[in-house]
């Protein structure tokens, strides 16, 4: 695998004598494919944090939750998850469409692990993988260019309370979050959005 250090990388492992260690680092652990152990991490976690850019390099990182085995690996290459209803404003999903590149986090915060995944991510609206995912908008796939384990020196310990309700399920209804029936949301939410008129569904104040 090429190394993904530039410049500014370089820099800064000279500064600090790690140059040597972050080679070894690099030609030990950094793969661009998921292996068993990658993948059996991944399909446990019920969360992840995604990080992209616009055409720009603008950046933003965002939280994206689901029930364990949300995100899925396809091939020792790729991997996917869903994109569920949210505030409608698509910045993570939007930049993809315009910058590919990304970067993923998976933690576990009870055990004290991590995994990083970065690589190519490509939209498709009508993704086959759309219908095994209730309430799925579409579907992101990530083909892998590096993935590898995250010191996990500095990484906290928490315990689950409980999962979001807003997970969407075949089997109930999916909450309506109070904030959409807010007077400065309503009239501006798309036409077919259940907060329009909730009927037996629950409204939830998150």
């Amino acid at each position: 695998m090429a190394s993904g250090f530039h410049d500014g990388s370089r820099t800064l492992q000279d500064a600090f004598d790690t140059r040597a260690l972050a080679d070894r680092i690099d030609g030990l652990l950094v793969e661009d494919t998921i292996d068993e152990g990658g993948r059996a991490f991944i399909e446990a976690r019920d969360m992840f944090f995604l990080a992209t850019a616009d055409a720009e390099g603008r950046p933003t990182c965002s939280y994206k939750g689901g029930d364990p085995g949300f995100v899925r690996v396809i091939d020792e290459h790729t991997l996917a998850f869903p994109n569920f209803d949210g505030n409608g404003m698509y910045l993570s999903t939007g930049n993809v469409l315009v910058n590919p590149e990304v970067g993923m986090l998976f933690i576990d915060l009870e055990q004290g692990h991590r995994m990083r995944v970065e690589g190519a991510a490509s939209i498709d609206l009508d993704d086959p993988l759309k219908a095994e995912y209730p309430e799925a908008q579409f579907v992101v796939r990530v083909r892998a260019r590096a993935v590898y384990p995250n010191c996990p020196r500095y990484i906290h310990r928490y315990k689950l309370v409980k999962r979001s309700r807003f997970v969407p399920h075949a089997d109930k209804p999916t909450p309506v979050p109070q904030w959409k029936r807010s007077d400065w949301a309503i009239d501006s939410l798309p036409a077919d959005d259940p907060a329009r008129d909730p009927g037996e569904r629950e409204v939830l104040g998150r």
